[in-house]
């Protein structure tokens, strides 16, 4: 029988994915269909860090180290944002 993988994932998708939700308001020309654009570009932005479980790496991290990969998820959602935003613009003069 081959082993699970099926609990292995990246983690920043849930922080990802939870900023794009949290900024989403502040972005009011994209609509939600689009906001999983703006999480892959995104998540694209930083590194791969997969884990299996989210205490595998929380559990390591210094509240420094946090507060780093907080501000790494931020300023990546929020560029994600512009350049999806920038691309729907850039078709919608076409």
């Amino acid at each position: 029988m081959p082993a699970d993988f099926t609990s292995l994932h990246n983690f920043y998708e849930h922080q990802v994915i939870q900023m794009v939700i949290d900024l989403a308001p502040h972005y009011p020309v994209l609509t939600e269909s689009q906001h999983p654009d703006v999480a892959c570009v995104a998540l694209n932005r930083l590194p791969p860090r997969y884990i299996r479980h989210k205490v595998d790496l929380a559990f390591h991290m210094t509240e420094k180290e946090r507060n780093d990969n907080e501000q790494l998820v931020r300023e990546a959602v929020a560029f994600a944002f512009e350049f999806v935003q920038a691309r729907y613009a850039m078709r919608a003069r076409r």
